[in-house]
């Protein structure tokens, strides 16, 4: 019998209760990962990720914790690796959106946004590094947006975080390449979620699903399919890749308003 392509690893999702994030958990659960289910302030939400994946077979724990947080986020390594016996992919999936034209934006908004959206990847990849050099193998992938490499009215707070975990993900492949760590990104487009909910609803929604060449927007279980892939053994080649999975949103994104 052919084992699954993840069987007998162990993976941390963060932001993993809701929207891509438990889409995420689910996928990687069902290729035989054993979950750990991170969320900051959704415990109910988490639980139920969690039985899902039980329900399925699976293995999956809650470890709560701020991503934010450099000491919360070496606390969410550690836990996952006491309870389910060691880590070999991280998932960096937490995110905030606190959308504002720059004119109104306030600072504390921008310093939110860039404190959990890029914080949190530098943190729990920081957290995450000693054990995957002392191992020579691991596996991180960077939850971003095609808005890290285009623009949006808005958005200019979320853009420049993902921006930056964009930049992020290239250089910490090229150092971490030599202990046998892959760190690649996936970028959605405009995938409905709590997040994106002001963007994807009536007439903005509309508007932005006539400038995606596929004239549609994708799901989060099209998102967590390609990041089962640069989990997975199909990606053992790739590292500082930014794979977009965005209906060709990347193409046009920016040449106008949603409206």
């Amino acid at each position: 019998m052919q084992l699954a392509p993840l069987a007998g690893q162990v993976a941390l999702v963060t932001g993993g209760s809701r929207g891509i994030g438990a889409a995420i958990c689910r996928r990687l659960a069902a290729d035989g990962a054993a979950v750990a289910v991170n969320h900051r302030s959704s415990p109910d939400a988490a639980k139920a990720v969690v039985r899902e994946i039980e329900e399925a077979g699976g293995r999956a724990v809650t470890v709560q914790g701020d991503v934010a947080d450099h000491a919360q986020a070496r606390e969410l390594v550690r836990q996952t690796m006491a309870e389910l016996g060691g880590l070999d992919v991280l998932v960096n999936n937490a995110g905030v959106a606190k959308d504002a034209l720059i004119y109104t934006m306030e600072p504390d908004d921008w310093l939110e946004v860039m404190r959990v959206n890029f914080g949190g990847v530098f943190n729990c990849t920081k957290a995450v590094l000693p054990h995957f050099m002392a191992k020579g193998a691991g596996v991180i992938v960077n939850v971003s947006s095609v808005m890290g490499e285009r623009g949006w009215v808005g958005e200019s707070n979320y853009a420049a975080s993902k921006g930056a975990v964009n930049a992020f993900t290239r250089s910490c492949a090229m150092e971490s390449a030599r202990f046998g760590i892959r760190v690649n990104a996936v970028l959605p487009g405009f995938a409905p979620t709590d997040l994106v909910a002001g963007l994807t609803e009536g007439a903005a929604g509309k508007g932005i699903r006539k400038q995606i060449p596929m004239r549609r927007f994708g799901t989060v279980e099209q998102v967590a399919d390609a990041v089962r892939f640069l989990a997975g053994p199909e990606s053992s080649y790739m590292t500082g890749s930014l794979l977009t999975v965005d209906g060709g949103a990347a193409t046009a994104l920016g040449l106008g308003r949603p409206n």
